[in-house]
């Protein structure tokens, strides 16, 4: 039988987290349930562990920092993460499961954005900054299938997508980094709808609108730099030679028709801008080869992992 494992990282959850850990477990009997606790102060930890959970703690605070000890730790055939805040129902566990055991995904978004989201969430610029993350991924990745909901906490995994991702970030920005490392891997991602509740009376939300939409923000502007130079160096190259070309234009201009260079200080700000320009185009040009590089050995990597899975 493939061996299923619930991921629910939590924070101060004691409210919901029974509820949440009897769902799954009627949903899903044959997996393994763990809830890694992340430093709480309430009873989160043992109202889990009384309800049949695995219950391991990650000292070192944010969410990244409790994935990435979980991916490390636990071995699975499908690995499903939820949020312990009783926001996503359990009935579309199963199918998201497996279309990850037969082959067909390597990460199941639950697209909440497509669904109830907008109606449930009374959060204003949570709902505008969901759609702005997602059209930003869209904007800068061209997917083959438009990526519907970046942000949600709702997913299944195959072990080839754990054992590979390398997790950088520590907190709330986790979501956007797996998204972005599937679509440069080109793994097999698909989306299905799932319905969202808001959150109960009493439960509070652990993310903070403007810190942590400023980091979701950030770490899609450094992905895109690092994960595709060529396009980050490019664009600023053609940035850099259009306005050395129109401070040029009208110093080209006056030499033409006197033979002299009046504006000398435009002629080299001119200059300064080509060869900011040229540089940029050629640090894309290196930076580009290495991105490739660290492709190729990521798809060494991954002949590895799946001949060792197989041997397992």
């Amino acid at each position: 039988m493939n061996q299923i494992a619930v991921l629910i990282p939590c924070y101060n959850e004691a409210q919901t987290i029974q509820k949440v850990v009897d769902d799954y477990k009627n949903v899903l009997p044959e997996a393994n349930i763990y809830v890694y606790d992340n430093n709480s102060t309430d009873n989160t930890a043992k109202i889990a562990q009384r309800g049949g959970a695995i219950v391991r703690y990650e000292y070192r605070q944010g969410k990244g920092n409790v994935i990435r000890s979980m991916f490390r730790d636990i071995e699975a055939d499908c690995y499903l993460m939820i949020d312990g805040d009783d926001t996503y129902p359990a009935e579309h566990a199963r199918e998201m499961c497996q279309l990850v055991l037969n082959g067909k995904a390597d990460m199941v978004i639950g697209d909440r954005l497509s669904s109830t989201y907008f109606e449930e969430n009374k959060r204003l610029f949570h709902n505008f900054g969901n759609d702005i993350v997602r059209k930003f991924i869209n904007l800068l990745w061209h997917p083959k299938k438009p990526i519907k909901d970046v942000m949600t906490g709702y997913r299944a995994f195959s072990p080839m997508f754990v054992k590979t991702f390398p997790i950088l970030s520590q907190g709330f920005e986790i979501e956007t980094e797996m998204t972005i490392h599937a679509l440069d891997k080109n793994l097999l991602i698909e989306s299905m709808p799932v319905q969202y509740r808001d959150r109960p009376v009493g439960s509070e939300s652990k993310l903070n609108t403007y810190t942590d939409g400023a980091k979701v923000l950030l770490t899609i502007f450094n992905m895109y730099r690092h994960y595709k130079p060529m396009h980050f160096f490019g664009w600023l190259a053609l940035i850099f030679l259009v306005v050395a070309l129109i401070l040029f234009a009208p110093v080209l201009t006056e030499y033409v028709r006197t033979g002299m260079v009046p504006r000398f200080p435009t002629f080299i700000a001119s200059g300064f801008f080509m060869l900011t320009g040229m540089l940029s185009f050629t640090c894309g040009l290196i930076l580009d080869t290495n991105a490739t590089n660290s492709r190729k050995n990521f798809e060494v990597q991954m002949n590895i992992i799946r001949m060792m899975l197989k041997h397992e």
